[in-house]
């Protein structure tokens, strides 16, 4: 079932497992059952401490298994087969039921093991999903440490009559208790804000109790941890406030074009950029939304009002909150969002295997969307506004050599229709002739560009007609201390090395003005 490099390098991991596992698995005679226990049987052979036992219980998913270990009440159960994005899921489930310390705060841990209440949780998620590990694992691992907490994990594209009964049409799709509870990526943080109503207003109280910093970062993406960084080795009080970090990274399946590095993947460089800027002196406040900027006043110190009902003060403040997915804005968009609308094919690709779908846009991510979705559904439609597609060239001549693909150039997308429970169609009209068609569907694709995260800033730094922050070539905006950098400026090329650049001269540039704003005025003069 595994390679032998794999092997060897899940045999290191699981070296370190303090305490023995049993594995029960629900197993039939099917293929998938197989594969399960071809995969099972490899465990066993990395390690001495892993005991599988095969069940037939018609009450649970097939194939499916559960981890545990004796004398602990864990509850976390894998339907379907972890391997793709989900491996990595069940490596670190092997290691924390077995005993293996989690890279958590004592805080968040006792916060977990202090929970009051029953939950529990199943999560959908698809095995080419780079959102879906995240959630899995955090939920993993809250079974692990509270043993009223309960978490299946569960492979949509291998229980698609649970898919359909119940309608997942996005992944990770997590229930609780039965009950529809989060859609998309999350972390434990987020989880826990989410279940614990407490936290909130917990860490804002922290928040406002915070000293004013020399430089604060707003946002968490490349050029946020870059800021941070560049910023924190100069010695300066450093925070960074972020909705979540890694920013748009996060979204990112497949990097290929990062300077250095041949290939990664966006989660993982997310949670190197994490790693790196918290081997400095740099106050993370994660989950943390900013809602105004308020200029210096008296004091000299800018305000940054958030979500929370916080607010912090800093010297100087670098801008980064990137940008987000554009929406098409069109009836019917929003009510069928993660009910037939998607934004991520790689992630919700596989839940509309045999249907029929289309992609809206047609540039390069619009066209590589396509081109995948094509492999797993019954046909595609590309839907593009301009006259002509915009991706490259190597790329369209891919995509007209598929079989299921049809592409509609001059088109305005006008409607997303449904059934109030899932999306039927989509209506677009003939830009030169303006008639209108519909198409019969189960699925829209939106891959139509970036929308800059600048509203909170409005009526207080200057704008682009787009929406983008302006700057100049240090980074500076219209307002005295304010810095900015990434995809939410004017900069052009919205590249991940171009924000990490971006991002790194912002910090020296507020560290600039930090010099020659503290300065005595006869030094000022001078300079």
């Amino acid at each position: 079932m595994l390679d032998a490099d794999l092997k060897e390098q899940l045999k290191a991991y699981l070296a370190r497992i303090t305490r023995p596992i049993e594995i029960r698995a629900n197993l039939d005679d099917g293929e998938a059952s197989q594969e399960m226990r071809s995969l099972l049987q490899d465990l066993t052979l990395l390690s001495d401490q892993i005991h599988v036992v095969e069940t037939r219980n018609a009450g649970e998913r097939t194939p499916s298994f559960s981890l545990g270990t004796p004398g602990q009440d864990i509850h976390l159960r894998f339907a379907g087969i972890p391997l793709g994005h989900e491996f990595s899921s069940l490596v670190l489930a092997l290691l924390h039921v077995g005993g293996h310390p989690p890279k958590l705060a004592p805080e968040v841990i006792e916060q977990i093991q202090g929970l009051d209440g029953d939950y529990r949780f199943e999560t959908y998620f698809s095995l080419s999903c780079q959102n879906c590990p995240d959630v899995v694992q955090a939920l993993n691992l809250m079974a692990v440490l509270n043993p009223r907490i309960q978490h299946v994990a569960i492979d949509g594209a291998l229980f698609q009559d649970e898919v359909e009964r119940r309608q997942v049409m996005s992944v990770p799709k997590v229930f609780l208790n039965g009950e529809v509870f989060a859609s998309g990526r999350m972390g434990v943080e987020e989880i826990l804000a989410k279940i614990d109503t407490g936290a909130s207003a917990r860490e804002a109280e922290k928040i406002k109790g915070k000293a004013p910093f020399d430089v604060l970062i707003v946002g968490g993406g490349p050029a946020g941890a870059a800021a941070a960084i560049y910023a924190a080795r100069k010695g300066i009080r450093t925070g960074i406030a972020a909705e979540r970090f890694g920013g748009q990274v996060l979204d990112t399946l497949g990097i290929e074009n990062f300077i250095s590095v041949s290939h990664t993947e966006g989660p993982k460089m997310a949670a190197a950029l994490e790693a790196h800027v918290r081997q400095y002196e740099v106050d993370i406040m994660n989950l943390q939304r900013a809602e105004k900027l308020v200029p210096a006043g008296d004091d000299g110190l800018i305000e940054v009002q958030l979500a929370s009902g916080a607010s912090l003060k800093s010297k100087t403040v670098v801008v980064a909150t990137g940008a987000r997915w554009r929406q098409m804005n069109v009836p019917g968009e929003s009510e069928y969002r993660n009910k037939g609308v998607a934004y991520c094919p790689h992630c919700d690709g596989p839940l509309f295997k045999g249907k029929r779908v289309a992609v809206i846009g047609g540039g390069n991510s619009g066209v590589e969307a396509a081109i995948d979705l094509a492999g797993i559904v019954a046909h595609v439609t590309l839907i593009e506004f301009e006259a002509k597609l915009r991706a490259d060239e190597i790329l369209q001549r891919k995509l007209r050599s598929l079989p299921n693909v049809d592409v509609i150039v001059s088109a305005q997308t006008m409607e997303v229709t449904g059934d109030g429970q899932k999306v039927t169609g989509l209506v677009y009209k003939d830009r030169g002739t303006g008639e209108r068609h519909t198409i019969a569907l189960e699925g829209v694709f939106v891959q139509i560009g970036l929308l800059p995260n600048s509203e909170w800033l409005k009526g207080t730094v200057a704008l682009s007609a787009r929406g983008e922050v302006e700057v100049d070539a240090h980074g500076r905006t219209s307002v005295p201390g304010v810095f900015a950098a990434g995809d939410v400026t004017t900069v052009p090329y919205k590249q991940i090395v171009i924000a990490m650049g971006e991002g790194s001269k912002a910090a020296l540039s507020a560290f600039d003005h930090l010099i020659r704003t503290s300065a005595p005025a006869s030094a000022r003069k001078a300079a």
